[in-house]
Protein backbone atom coordinates (compact mmCIF):
# COMPACT_ATOMS: atom_id res chain seq x y z
CA UNK A 1 0.00 0.00 0.00
CA UNK A 2 1.15 3.68 -0.52
CA UNK A 3 0.82 6.24 1.63
CA UNK A 4 0.22 9.68 0.96
CA UNK A 5 1.82 12.93 1.63
CA UNK A 6 0.00 15.56 -0.01
CA UNK A 7 0.50 18.23 -2.36
CA UNK A 8 3.60 19.79 -3.01
CA UNK A 9 3.48 22.17 -5.59
CA UNK A 10 1.49 24.27 -7.93
CA UNK A 11 2.95 27.21 -10.01
CA UNK A 12 1.35 30.49 -8.66
CA UNK A 13 0.70 32.27 -12.06
CA UNK A 14 3.57 35.09 -11.63
CA UNK A 15 5.88 33.59 -14.51
CA UNK A 16 5.39 34.16 -17.89
CA UNK A 17 5.99 30.78 -19.14
CA UNK A 18 4.59 29.18 -16.20
CA UNK A 19 1.02 30.12 -15.36
CA UNK A 20 -0.53 27.05 -14.72
CA UNK A 21 -0.06 23.19 -14.76
CA UNK A 22 3.30 20.96 -13.00
CA UNK A 23 2.39 18.33 -15.22
CA UNK A 24 4.18 14.53 -15.67
CA UNK A 25 6.67 15.31 -12.38
CA UNK A 26 9.73 13.29 -12.89
CA UNK A 27 11.91 12.89 -9.73
CA UNK A 28 15.29 13.42 -10.38
CA UNK A 29 17.93 13.06 -6.82
CA UNK A 30 20.81 15.02 -7.27
CA UNK A 31 23.48 15.12 -3.92
CA UNK A 32 21.89 17.09 -1.86
CA UNK A 33 18.21 17.55 -2.81
CA UNK A 34 15.57 16.38 -5.14
CA UNK A 35 15.04 17.74 -7.94
CA UNK A 36 11.11 17.56 -9.85
CA UNK A 37 11.28 18.56 -13.41
CA UNK A 38 7.60 18.60 -15.18
CA UNK A 39 5.48 20.40 -18.05
CA UNK A 40 3.96 23.94 -17.53
CA UNK A 41 2.18 25.99 -19.72
CA UNK A 42 2.33 29.55 -20.65
CA UNK A 43 -1.19 32.18 -21.86
CA UNK A 44 -1.63 30.17 -24.97
CA UNK A 45 -0.90 26.56 -23.37
CA UNK A 46 2.50 26.29 -24.92
CA UNK A 47 4.15 23.45 -22.50
CA UNK A 48 8.05 24.13 -21.53
CA UNK A 49 9.96 21.90 -19.42
CA UNK A 50 10.95 23.69 -15.92
CA UNK A 51 11.80 22.36 -12.28
CA UNK A 52 11.34 22.86 -8.66
CA UNK A 53 13.76 21.21 -6.08
CA UNK A 54 12.91 19.83 -2.67
CA UNK A 55 14.48 19.43 0.58
CA UNK A 56 15.59 15.35 0.32
CA UNK A 57 14.79 14.60 3.87
CA UNK A 58 11.26 16.34 3.60
CA UNK A 59 9.77 15.76 0.19
CA UNK A 60 7.33 17.88 1.35
CA UNK A 61 9.31 21.42 1.62
CA UNK A 62 10.25 23.37 -1.96
CA UNK A 63 13.38 24.78 -1.26
CA UNK A 64 13.73 26.43 -4.92
CA UNK A 65 11.71 27.29 -7.83
CA UNK A 66 13.27 27.65 -11.07
CA UNK A 67 12.27 30.93 -13.22
CA UNK A 68 13.22 29.95 -16.49
CA UNK A 69 12.29 27.26 -19.11
CA UNK A 70 14.64 24.46 -19.27
CA UNK A 71 12.94 23.31 -22.82
CA UNK A 72 10.58 25.70 -24.89
CA UNK A 73 8.76 24.87 -28.13
CA UNK A 74 10.44 23.97 -31.12
CA UNK A 75 10.36 25.77 -34.52
CA UNK A 76 7.27 26.72 -37.18
CA UNK A 77 6.14 23.42 -38.35
CA UNK A 78 8.61 21.24 -36.27
CA UNK A 79 6.39 18.39 -34.41
CA UNK A 80 7.18 20.20 -31.23
CA UNK A 81 5.98 23.55 -32.54
CA UNK A 82 3.33 24.04 -29.81
CA UNK A 83 5.18 22.57 -26.41
CA UNK A 84 7.96 20.49 -24.99
CA UNK A 85 6.70 18.11 -22.23
CA UNK A 86 9.03 15.78 -20.43
CA UNK A 87 8.89 12.28 -19.78
CA UNK A 88 11.88 10.48 -18.80
CA UNK A 89 15.50 11.51 -17.68
CA UNK A 90 18.62 9.54 -17.71
CA UNK A 91 22.15 10.40 -17.16
CA UNK A 92 24.34 9.24 -19.98
CA UNK A 93 27.98 9.79 -19.30
CA UNK A 94 27.87 13.08 -17.84
CA UNK A 95 25.14 14.05 -19.74
CA UNK A 96 21.53 14.35 -18.61
CA UNK A 97 19.16 12.68 -21.70
CA UNK A 98 15.60 13.79 -21.43
CA UNK A 99 12.70 12.11 -23.56
CA UNK A 100 10.20 14.02 -24.09
CA UNK A 101 7.15 14.73 -25.87
CA UNK A 102 6.59 17.07 -28.75
CA UNK A 103 3.14 18.43 -29.62
CA UNK A 104 1.68 20.83 -32.29
CA UNK A 105 -2.04 21.48 -32.88
CA UNK A 106 -4.29 19.74 -35.14
CA UNK A 107 -7.20 20.39 -37.30
CA UNK A 108 -9.15 17.45 -36.49
CA UNK A 109 -7.83 15.44 -33.75
CA UNK A 110 -6.82 18.21 -31.44
CA UNK A 111 -3.05 17.65 -30.92
CA UNK A 112 -0.51 15.40 -32.44
CA UNK A 113 2.14 13.60 -30.27
CA UNK A 114 5.92 12.65 -31.01
CA UNK A 115 9.05 11.55 -28.95
CA UNK A 116 11.91 13.58 -29.00
CA UNK A 117 15.56 14.15 -27.31
CA UNK A 118 17.12 16.71 -25.78
CA UNK A 119 20.90 16.65 -23.87
CA UNK A 120 21.74 18.94 -20.90
CA UNK A 121 25.46 19.05 -20.42
CA UNK A 122 25.09 21.74 -17.19
CA UNK A 123 24.04 19.45 -15.14
CA UNK A 124 20.18 19.64 -16.25
CA UNK A 125 19.48 23.49 -16.27
CA UNK A 126 19.47 23.76 -19.73
CA UNK A 127 18.81 21.11 -22.29
CA UNK A 128 18.98 21.40 -26.26
CA UNK A 129 17.15 19.08 -28.89
CA UNK A 130 19.93 16.74 -30.31
CA UNK A 131 17.95 16.52 -32.92
CA UNK A 132 15.18 18.81 -34.04
CA UNK A 133 12.87 16.17 -35.75
CA UNK A 134 11.51 13.49 -33.30
CA UNK A 135 12.60 10.13 -32.95
CA UNK A 136 9.71 8.20 -32.52
CA UNK A 137 6.05 9.68 -34.52
CA UNK A 138 3.43 8.09 -35.91
CA UNK A 139 4.16 4.49 -37.59
CA UNK A 140 2.64 1.55 -39.28
CA UNK A 141 2.39 0.49 -35.90
CA UNK A 142 1.41 3.70 -34.17
CA UNK A 143 -1.33 5.18 -36.37
CA UNK A 144 -2.21 8.37 -34.56
CA UNK A 145 0.88 9.20 -32.46
CA UNK A 146 3.42 8.58 -30.13
CA UNK A 147 4.06 9.92 -26.58
CA UNK A 148 5.40 9.31 -22.75
CA UNK A 149 8.08 6.97 -23.06
CA UNK A 150 9.76 5.26 -19.96
CA UNK A 151 13.19 4.49 -21.05
CA UNK A 152 15.93 2.06 -19.10
CA UNK A 153 19.15 0.69 -19.78
CA UNK A 154 20.47 -2.60 -19.55
CA UNK A 155 24.13 -3.42 -20.32
CA UNK A 156 23.92 -3.21 -23.74
CA UNK A 157 20.26 -2.82 -24.54
CA UNK A 158 17.61 0.28 -23.95
CA UNK A 159 13.97 -0.20 -23.55
CA UNK A 160 11.55 1.91 -24.14
CA UNK A 161 7.67 1.64 -22.86
CA UNK A 162 5.84 4.64 -24.54
CA UNK A 163 1.72 5.32 -25.36
CA UNK A 164 0.76 4.24 -28.50
CA UNK A 165 -2.43 6.35 -30.14
CA UNK A 166 -4.49 4.04 -32.37
CA UNK A 167 -7.22 5.89 -33.22
CA UNK A 168 -9.90 8.66 -32.88
CA UNK A 169 -13.06 8.52 -32.14
CA UNK A 170 -15.48 11.77 -31.95
CA UNK A 171 -17.68 11.71 -29.03
CA UNK A 172 -20.10 14.27 -28.23
CA UNK A 173 -18.69 16.13 -30.87
CA UNK A 174 -15.18 16.08 -29.62
CA UNK A 175 -12.51 14.28 -31.00
CA UNK A 176 -11.03 11.52 -28.39
CA UNK A 177 -7.82 9.52 -28.62
CA UNK A 178 -7.24 6.39 -27.73
CA UNK A 179 -4.09 4.89 -26.73
CA UNK A 180 -2.33 1.78 -25.10
CA UNK A 181 1.02 1.22 -23.91
CA UNK A 182 3.83 -0.24 -26.53
CA UNK A 183 6.98 -1.58 -26.27
CA UNK A 184 10.50 -0.50 -28.04
CA UNK A 185 14.27 -1.43 -27.95
CA UNK A 186 17.42 0.01 -28.91
CA UNK A 187 20.92 0.02 -29.43
CA UNK A 188 21.86 3.33 -28.79
CA UNK A 189 19.01 4.84 -27.21
CA UNK A 190 18.17 6.67 -30.70
CA UNK A 191 17.77 4.45 -33.32
CA UNK A 192 14.66 2.08 -32.05
CA UNK A 193 13.17 -0.86 -33.38
CA UNK A 194 9.16 -1.42 -32.88
CA UNK A 195 7.11 -4.21 -33.80
CA UNK A 196 3.73 -3.12 -32.00
CA UNK A 197 3.61 -5.38 -28.70
CA UNK A 198 1.34 -4.11 -26.62
CA UNK A 199 2.47 -4.22 -22.63
CA UNK A 200 -0.63 -2.75 -21.37
CA UNK A 201 -3.95 -2.71 -23.53
CA UNK A 202 -7.55 -1.72 -23.87
CA UNK A 203 -10.83 -3.43 -21.98
CA UNK A 204 -13.89 -3.03 -21.42
CA UNK A 205 -13.78 0.25 -18.84
CA UNK A 206 -10.17 1.16 -20.09
CA UNK A 207 -9.90 3.28 -23.60
CA UNK A 208 -6.58 5.05 -22.68
CA UNK A 209 -3.33 4.90 -20.56
CA UNK A 210 -1.03 7.49 -19.39
CA UNK A 211 2.39 7.89 -18.86
CA UNK A 212 3.50 4.54 -17.61
CA UNK A 213 6.82 4.18 -15.17
CA UNK A 214 8.44 0.97 -15.20
CA UNK A 215 11.17 0.14 -12.88
CA UNK A 216 12.84 -2.96 -11.09
CA UNK A 217 12.10 -4.63 -7.86
CA UNK A 218 14.28 -7.48 -7.45
CA UNK A 219 13.89 -9.88 -10.41
CA UNK A 220 10.26 -8.21 -11.02
CA UNK A 221 9.51 -5.71 -13.70
CA UNK A 222 7.05 -3.23 -12.62
CA UNK A 223 4.55 -0.88 -14.22
CA UNK A 224 2.48 1.72 -13.32
CA UNK A 225 0.45 3.76 -15.33
CA UNK A 226 -2.99 6.12 -15.42
CA UNK A 227 -6.10 4.96 -17.02
CA UNK A 228 -9.59 5.91 -18.28
CA UNK A 229 -12.68 5.86 -19.88
CA UNK A 230 -13.14 7.74 -23.03
CA UNK A 231 -16.52 9.00 -22.19
CA UNK A 232 -17.10 11.97 -19.93
CA UNK A 233 -13.71 11.47 -18.33
CA UNK A 234 -13.22 15.19 -17.55
CA UNK A 235 -16.15 15.62 -15.11
CA UNK A 236 -17.07 12.48 -14.27
CA UNK A 237 -15.10 10.63 -11.46
CA UNK A 238 -16.28 7.03 -12.35
CA UNK A 239 -14.75 7.81 -15.77
CA UNK A 240 -11.63 9.77 -14.98
CA UNK A 241 -7.94 9.13 -14.66
CA UNK A 242 -6.92 6.41 -11.71
CA UNK A 243 -3.87 4.77 -10.92
CA UNK A 244 -3.04 1.46 -12.88
CA UNK A 245 -0.83 -1.42 -11.79
CA UNK A 246 1.20 -4.66 -13.96
CA UNK A 247 3.96 -6.95 -13.71
CA UNK A 248 6.44 -8.91 -15.31
CA UNK A 249 9.20 -11.31 -15.37
CA UNK A 250 10.79 -9.87 -18.99
CA UNK A 251 9.29 -6.51 -19.47
CA UNK A 252 7.73 -7.36 -22.70
CA UNK A 253 4.23 -9.57 -21.39
CA UNK A 254 2.53 -7.86 -18.75
CA UNK A 255 0.15 -9.04 -16.42
CA UNK A 256 -2.88 -6.27 -15.18
CA UNK A 257 -3.41 -6.30 -11.69
CA UNK A 258 -4.77 -3.21 -11.14
CA UNK A 259 -6.57 -4.11 -7.66
CA UNK A 260 -2.93 -3.96 -6.35
CA UNK A 261 -1.95 -0.14 -7.31
CA UNK A 262 -2.53 0.26 -3.36
CA UNK A 263 -3.81 3.77 -4.01
CA UNK A 264 -6.86 5.69 -5.02
CA UNK A 265 -8.20 9.00 -5.55
CA UNK A 266 -8.94 10.94 -2.53
CA UNK A 267 -12.76 11.59 -1.48
CA UNK A 268 -12.18 15.39 -1.71
CA UNK A 269 -9.21 17.94 -2.68
CA UNK A 270 -6.67 18.42 -5.00
CA UNK A 271 -6.46 14.36 -6.21
CA UNK A 272 -10.36 13.52 -5.57
CA UNK A 273 -11.27 13.46 -9.74
CA UNK A 274 -8.11 12.22 -10.96
CA UNK A 275 -4.82 10.63 -10.20
CA UNK A 276 -2.26 10.28 -13.48
CA UNK A 277 0.77 10.66 -14.84
CA UNK A 278 3.10 9.19 -11.88
CA UNK A 279 6.71 8.61 -11.86
CA UNK A 280 8.25 6.23 -8.96
CA UNK A 281 11.36 6.02 -7.99
CA UNK A 282 13.69 4.63 -4.94
CA UNK A 283 14.70 7.28 -2.22
CA UNK A 284 16.44 6.96 1.25
CA UNK A 285 14.72 3.17 1.68
CA UNK A 286 11.65 3.72 0.17
CA UNK A 287 9.78 4.40 -2.80
CA UNK A 288 8.50 7.42 -4.06
CA UNK A 289 5.39 8.18 -6.02
CA UNK A 290 5.14 11.81 -7.72
CA UNK A 291 1.82 12.28 -9.42
CA UNK A 292 -0.48 14.84 -10.83
CA UNK A 293 -4.07 15.23 -9.40
CA UNK A 294 -7.27 17.14 -11.05
CA UNK A 295 -6.93 19.30 -14.35
CA UNK A 296 -4.62 16.76 -15.52
CA UNK A 297 -2.07 18.59 -13.59
CA UNK A 298 -3.82 22.05 -13.45
CA UNK A 299 -3.76 21.14 -9.35
CA UNK A 300 -0.09 20.72 -9.20
CA UNK A 301 2.00 17.53 -7.67
CA UNK A 302 1.73 15.74 -5.04
CA UNK A 303 3.52 12.34 -4.00
CA UNK A 304 3.39 8.99 -1.67
CA UNK A 305 5.83 6.47 -0.11
CA UNK A 306 6.20 2.96 0.16
CA UNK A 307 8.51 1.37 2.29
CA UNK A 308 11.17 -0.64 -0.01
CA UNK A 309 11.18 -4.43 0.34
CA UNK A 310 14.92 -6.41 0.35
Amino acid sequence: MWTKQGLIYKPDGSMPFSRTHAQVPFGYPMDDRLRVYFATRDDNTSSATSFVELNPDNLSEVVYVHDKPCLTKGAVGMFDESGAMPSWFLPVGDEIWLYYTGWNRSQTASYRLGIGLAVSRDGGLTFERKYTGPLLDRSIYDQVWVAQPCVMREGDTWRMWYLSCTKIEVINDHPEPFYDVKYAESSDGIRWERTGQVCVGYDEFTDAIGRPTVYKDGDLYKMYFSYRNATNYRTDVQRSYRIGYAESTDGITWNRKDDQAGIGRSTEGWDSLMMDYCHIFPHRDQWVMFYNGNGFGASGFGYATQPATN
